[in-house]
C-alpha cells in the first residue's frame, strides 16, 4: 500500500524520520485513484528494469504539477517497528510475521 510521510517541521530529515511523534504516516495515503496506480505501476516498473528480487521499497516525491517522480529504489528496505516496509504490509493485511515468512520463502524459492 502506498505511505504518505508528512514531516511536522515540513521536512523529512532524520529528527522527522527517527524521533516519534515528528512525522505523521498515512496509510493508505490520501491520494486520487490515478495517482495511486501511476505510483504502484511506475513501482512494479522499476522493480522489474532494474531486476530487483524480493522485497524494496520505491521512494516517491509527489510535485503539486507534474504528480508523481520516482525519487529512488530501496533495495534493502527497514525492517523496524518505524519502517515502512511493514506500514505498508500491515495496511493490506500482512503481518509482520507473515512479512517475514514472504520474504524468506521467496528468497529460498529463488535459491532453488
Amino acid at each position: 500500500e502506498v505511505v504518505e510521510i508528512i514531516p511536522r517541521s515540513g521536512f523529512y530529515d532524520y529528527s522527522a524520520k527517527y524521533t516519534p511523534g515528528e512525522s505523521e504516516y498515512q496509510v493508505p495515503a490520501k491520494l486520487a485513484p490515478e495517482t495511486r496506480e501511476q505510483i504502484r505501476a511506475w513501482s512494479k516498473k522499476a522493480y522489474e528494469v532494474l531486476g530487483c528480487q524480493g522485497a524494496v521499497r520505491v521512494d516517491f516525491r509527489l510535485h503539486p504539477e507534474r504528480g508523481p517522480f520516482v525519487l529512488e529504489v530501496n533495495t534493502i528496505p527497514g525492517m523496524t517497528e518505524r519502517s515502512l516496509l511493514p506500514m505498508s504490509a500491515q495496511a493490506l493485511g500482512i503481518s509482520f510475521d507473515q512479512l517475514v515468512e514472504k520474504i524468506l520463502s521467496s528468497a529460498v524459492a529463488k535459491k532453488r
